[in-house]
């Protein structure tokens, strides 16, 4: 059983591997020591991407000067398009935009009647033929648009000439940046198919983990099974070596599992993760014989019911088997994912072996767990995942407003935070059957196991914020 719980954390863990991916489309860093030319380039670079924005409806200068599109009206094809979102959530110009480093005051003259020309350049036509425009379509266009209106417009030129810094050799640096940059922003779709599988894969390795550990209990009864019959083979046997009390590898319990068709399917198909690993099992098996939920069992007299050989097993598996350090050595070597599934997939296993210890047809009743409850809870990970990504330019920008400068520096804050709260939103605002209060624990309790020791209480704070925000726009209405 895959959980919503296990489900949010695998997403979170995915979207943060995505977003630092998608972060090596990095916009250009200043030299050191620049000459004339490469500081004027870099600035008017820097420009460029701002300007970027402004035309696809972004603000800038965070509300400290007026559009220049203002009175204009928007082209539904440029604004707030994948590209500028994309841009828009890099963190380097976020971090200008809020310290409000940006001034583009030089071009306001200009940025009308460039916001006009857009719809005349053969990009931008062959662009609206497009019925459903991907990534690589945005940078076409905005190509088209930097080259046409931009680099080749003497009218953008003559502006840029005003400034006292400008240099020919600077403005052709600025022309090939900026080209560079938006290049690099192609089509990102192998990305996100490769990530979005990555979160397939992972859910359905969680559930190989459940379906391995309940064969753990065969694996070892039969090891056990084995030394006795060795002991039975040895050069002088005793009495109890030929005669051996066979109630332990004999486990009701353990024969019902072994019988029960989606174990067989997994075994048969899939094979389990320590069938080949003797040491481990060998070592559970140790651990198995020493304890005393083992010898407390093989001391009392009589043959055992269903219940007791059940029994037995939950308190092995809760007291010797999952808590073992040698369990959680052999999952790390063997998948990069289990040692973050354990924890929730141990749950359901000690409850699956407490649905046999109930059972009232010697487990023949009992239906091992779906991988997921229902095809909601299948379709949770995937669409929250897409969803999260979709929405992430506009989260993060609710985020950084909420964030008190005097006390942190949103240029600074763990991009895991940011992910974190993103993914959060996103679900507070596309699932109003799951209450506030769930979403904000789920999220919080992964702040503090996957991000700083600081993360809980700082993501508590600016998600209280932007729920009371998102209530005040009438965009969350659920408690």
């Amino acid at each position: 059983m895959v959980n919503r719980v296990l489900i949010r954390i695998k997403v979170v863990q995915l979207l943060y591997s995505y977003f630092l991916s998608q972060r090596e489309f990095k916009i250009e860093t200043p030299a050191e020591n620049p000459s004339r030319d490469k500081k004027y380039g870099y600035e008017l670079y820097i420009d460029l991407l701002m300007l970027i924005l402004e035309l696809s409806g972004y603000d800038t200068s965070d509300g400290h000067h007026e559009s220049p599109l203002r009175g204009l009206i928007l082209n539904k094809h440029i604004n707030h398009n994948q590209l500028a979102k994309s841009l828009n959530s890099l963190p380097e110009l976020r971090s200008l935009i809020l310290k409000n480093r940006i001034d583009l005051s030089a071009y306001q003259a200009v940025i009308p009647s460039i916001y006009d020309a857009i719809s005349t350049i053969p990009g931008f036509k062959a662009y609206q033929r497009i019925k459903e425009p991907e990534l690589k379509d945005d940078v076409n266009l905005w190509l088209s648009i930097v080259e046409n209106l931009f680099i080749n417009n003497p009218e953008f030129v003559a502006v840029c000439r005003k400034s006292p810094d400008f240099t020919l050799a600077g403005f052709t640096r600025a022309g090939m940046a900026i080209h560079k940059t938006l290049s690099e922003y192609g089509d990102n779709r192998s990305l996100l198919i490769q990530a979005r599988n990555a979160l397939g894969h992972s859910l359905d390795k969680a559930y190989d983990l459940y379906l391995s550990l309940l064969t753990l209990p065969m694996c070892i009864c039969r090891a056990q099974e084995l030394r006795l019959d060795n002991a039975k083979h040895k050069f002088l046997p005793s009495d109890e070596d030929l005669n051996p009390d066979m109630r332990f590898v004999e486990n009701k319990f353990v024969r019902a599992l072994g019988e029960n068709p989606v174990i067989a399917d997994f075994i048969s198909d899939r094979k389990p993760a320590w069938e080949a690993d003797d040491e481990l099992v060998s070592n559970l098996l140790d651990a198995v014989l020493a304890s005393d939920q083992y010898k407390e069992y093989m001391e009392a007299p009589g043959e055992k019911t269903f219940k007791e050989d059940a029994e037995l097993w939950r308190n092995l598996f809760r007291n010797i088997i999952l808590p073992s350090d040698i369990l959680a050595e052999s999952l790390e070597s063997k998948s990069v994912y289990w040692n973050d599934d354990l924890h929730v997939m141990c749950t359901f296993v000690i409850k699956t072996v407490k649905k046999y210890a109930q059972s009232e047809k010697d487990g023949a009743d009992i239906r091992i767990l779906p991988q997921f409850k229902d095809e909601e809870d299948r379709n949770f990970g995937p669409d929250l995942f897409m969803s999260t990504i979709k929405k992430f330019a506009d989260t993060r920008k609710l985020i950084d407003s909420f964030v008190n400068t005097n006390r942190w520096d949103a240029d600074r804050l763990a991009f895991m935070d940011i992910v974190i709260m993103a993914t959060a939103i996103t679900e507070l605002l596309d699932y109003p059957a799951i209450p506030i209060a769930v979403t904000l624990n789920e999220y919080i309790e992964i702040a503090n196991s996957y991000s700083t020791p600081r993360s809980g209480a700082f993501i508590n704070g600016i998600l209280y914020s932007v729920i009371n925000h998102l209530k005040e726009e009438g965009k969350l209405i659920k408690k």
